[in-house]
């Protein structure tokens, strides 16, 4: 087995201009279902994860908590997270882990479909609270899953 990156994007979240500062925006109720369900779907589809980093900006924070009660995993803040996430910290927390380690990271666009592409040469439509998965062999990856949002509320639901 080789080791995997999984990405989960922030659930839809309040407008922009509803905070003065864009880091404390919380989940909408769509967002907070949507971060359940990806941790439900995941769990249903048999993922255990070494690891959940999350950005420490509220929506994403709140992602990862909402989504790891059905994952049984700690979540764990990572300030680089936050703003300009690229390839080489994906492969940095990823490598923190043995060779066939699962790692779940939960974040933001645009930072997520680029990390995609720079690793695999996909492009991706990262929709608000869908998960994208990596196997990871060096500095290179293949793109092994891609589930929007619907799909994970359809798997936690009658997984």
């Amino acid at each position: 087995m080789a080791r995997q990156l999984w990405l989960l994007r922030h659930g839809e979240a309040v407008p922009h201009d509803s905070k003065d500062d864009d880091a404390d925006r919380e989940l909408t109720a769509r967002g907070e279902r949507q971060s359940v369900a990806a941790g439900v779907a995941l769990a249903r589809l048999g993922q255990e994860f070494a690891a959940v980093y999350t950005s420490p900006k509220k929506r994403a924070a709140d992602t990862a908590r909402l989504a790891s009660g059905a994952l049984n995993v700690a979540t764990r803040d990572e300030d680089v997270l936050a703003n300009g996430f690229d390839h080489r910290d994906a492969l940095e927390l990823a490598g923190r882990h043995d060779g066939d380690a699962r790692v779940l990271v939960v974040g933001h666009e645009p930072s997520f479909s680029q990390v995609v592409y720079d690793l695999t040469g996909g492009r991706v439509d990262f929709k608000k609270g869908a998960v994208v998965a990596i196997r990871l062999d060096g500095s290179r990856g293949e793109l092994i899953v891609m589930l929007r949002p619907r799909e994970l509320e359809s798997l936690a639901i009658t997984g």
